[in-house]
This record gives structure tokens, sequence and C-alpha cells, in this order.
């Protein structure tokens, strides 16, 4: 310790002007200064390519496989099984399709009455009855029972209870199999003011007979019968067709970016 304290004294006085020396020597500062500073490190010789722009990734072997995949199903979908035009009537009902959604709307009008059904793409299918062998292979070779929901809107105008001049509604909620149409529900609305949740009654099946008969001779006045739902099977199959080929060629065109 003393030592060091003496090498900092002496080194300070070849610093510090003294009066026997106003102007130290520069080489002697020079060389203390290259004692105590560290010489720098060499710095790492950097490639120039590494200031290059990144061309960024080029397609990969996944993506050229998906590609080809997605042609082929697209290439097979069109030329084989490629869907129809959908048609834009159905009786007197006019048909309202929407690209890209799992629903379609029929409109028609019933002398005063305007009937109103949204009908979805298949949603389910029917479970398979716990029957005999035999029965179950021939509902197997059949295919499955395909279920379409719907929500049938009749609505009238000219005053109801609630209201002078405000249409009153009855809506039935149904279900369409490939060769009938099933009733659920059946409960009246309120366009204006209607209640968040409302009541629905009983369940369809709950009512008289006659009861029942008198709501399915209603709705078949008003279109909304078998044929329909046969109908709404046979245009689904169509869309689903439309809806898958529509939605592979989005993907086609997002991978191949």
């Amino acid at each position: 310790m003393a030592r060091f304290l003496r090498f900092s004294a002496n080194s300070l006085r070849l610093l510090l002007p003294s009066p026997q020396n106003p102007n130290p020597s520069s080489s002697s500062s020079s060389s203390l200064l290259k004692t105590l500073t560290p010489s720098p490190r060499p710095l790492l010789a950097l490639s120039p390519r590494s200031f290059l722009s990144d061309p960024g990734p080029s397609p990969s072997a996944f993506d050229d496989r998906l590609l080809r995949l997605l042609r082929s199903e697209i290439s097979y979908l069109a030329g084989h099984l490629p869907p129809l035009p959908p048609p834009n009537r159905f009786r007197s009902f006019s048909v309202e399709d929407h690209p890209g959604e799992q629903w379609i709307r029929l409109r028609c009008a019933h002398g005063a009455d305007e009937v109103k059904v949204d009908a979805t793409m298949f949603d389910g299918a029917a479970a398979v009855p716990d029957e005999p062998l035999f029965k179950r292979v021939e509902a197997h070779e059949r295919g499955p029972r395909l279920h379409i929901s719907l929500v049938v809107e009749v609505s009238r105008g000219g005053g109801g209870d609630e209201g002078e001049g405000e249409p009153s509604v009855l809506e039935f909620i149904c279900s369409a199999w490939p060769d009938s149409l099933v009733v659920h529900k059946v409960f009246p609305l309120r366009k204006k003011g209607a209640a968040v949740r409302p009541y629905m009654g009983r369940d369809f099946k709950e009512l008289d007979a006659g009861d029942r008969r008198s709501v399915v001779e209603y709705l078949e006045e008003r279109g909304v019968d078998d044929e329909l739902a046969e109908f709404l099977h046979e245009y689904m199959v169509n869309k689903d067709k439309s809806e898958l080929l529509r939605w592979l060629r989005i993907v086609e065109s997002y991978v191949q970016k």
C-alpha cells in the first residue's frame, strides 16, 4: 500500500507544475497516460452482407404442398361435383341467399300476412336408433338424417291489443327433416318493445291434438309444409358445395400470397 501511494505521488508530481518545472514534460505525461489507459480491443470484422436488407422468407415446402392439395380439391369439386346455380324462388317464396353465411331467408305474402322463414344450413343429424343390426345397417347405407332449424314469422298489420297500428307477429320454431316439417314452439311477439325473454308457451307436442292440427294447417296454408322442408334440404346440399368451394379458394388465395 505504501509503495502504491509513493507511485501515485510521483505520478502526480510529473503531471502537476512545480516551481522548478512549471511545464511538465509532455513525454512523461504521455508515457504515464499510455501506462494507465487500457489499449482498445480490435473490433470484430463484420460481413457487409449483414447490413443488406432481408428479402423475406421464401415459400416453404409446406406451403407448396398445401397449395397442391387445395388446388387438387378445388379441381375435383368444380369438375366432378360442381354446385348448381341456386334458385331464387320456390313456389310463392322468394329466396334470399347470403354467401359466406350459414343461413338463407324466404319471404312470401299470403293475403294480409307476410311470411318470413329463416333457415340454417345443416346443424345436426338424427341419432341412429337402437334397433336390430340389419335396421342399423340400412340406416347407415341411407346416410345420416340431417336436420335444419327454422324460424317462421307470420306478421299482420293492423292494431292488436298492444297498440293501434302495430303489427302482430306469430313466431314458430321448427325443424326441417328431409321429408317432413316438425313444429316445436308457437308464441306471439311484438315488434316494438318486445320482451328480452318472452314467454314461449308450452311445448307444441304438449298441446291437444286438435290444437296441433290447427297450427299445422295454419302453416300449410302459408306454404310452410313438408314440401318446403324437402326443398330446403336440396338447397342446402347445393349451398354446402358452394360454400366449401368458396372457402377453399379463399384459403388458396391467402397461402399463395
